[in-house]
């Protein structure tokens, strides 16, 4: 008897601990995201390059004038410069957290979104991005969104 209660309370500690790890995850998956928009909203483009990798994948889906879907790729590095150039309007983009999945150190984050410029609505769409937990914490390795100006959900 004694056994069976030792072994169910392993057992219980296994799946208890696994649950913790996969909750500080989704935090610290959560965070860096957030980091991300922090640092938009403040204009700091350290901070905002503080969660991604160095080799990061900056895309796009969206319409040509034919209307037909078109995936175009942004350097990374322009948009960094954009954030730290002082600009009259606060970027502020608006999240909602959708689906995070996790598999070991890589995750995947869903997240629809409306973007302001100060008090103005710009555009909304939804962000995808690509996590690895590096020794530095979880890292962006690829941002990919859409973006329109109807149609929103989220954010």
């Amino acid at each position: 008897m004694k056994k069976r209660i030792v072994i169910g309370a392993l057992f219980g500690l296994f799946l208890f601990g696994g649950s913790l790890k996969a909750q500080d995850d989704v935090q610290a998956i959560k965070d860096a995201v957030m980091t991300m928009f922090d640092g938009m909203r403040a204009g700091d483009s350290a901070m905002v390059h503080s969660v991604f990798s160095d080799d990061i994948v900056f895309q796009r889906v969206q319409e040509n004038r034919e209307g037909k879907a078109r995936v175009v790729s942004s350097d990374f590095r322009d948009f960094l410069k954009s954030v730290g150039t002082p600009h009259e309007k606060v970027w502020d983009e608006r999240i909602e957290f959708g689906t995070i999945e996790i598999d070991g150190k890589m995750a995947s984050v869903w997240t629809p979104f409306k973007f302001y410029l100060g008090d103005q609505f710009s555009h909304c769409g939804v962000n995808v991005f690509k996590l690895y937990k590096s020794d530095d914490g979880w890292k962006i390795f690829h941002l990919v969104d859409t973006g329109r100006r109807d149609n929103c959900v989220g954010g």
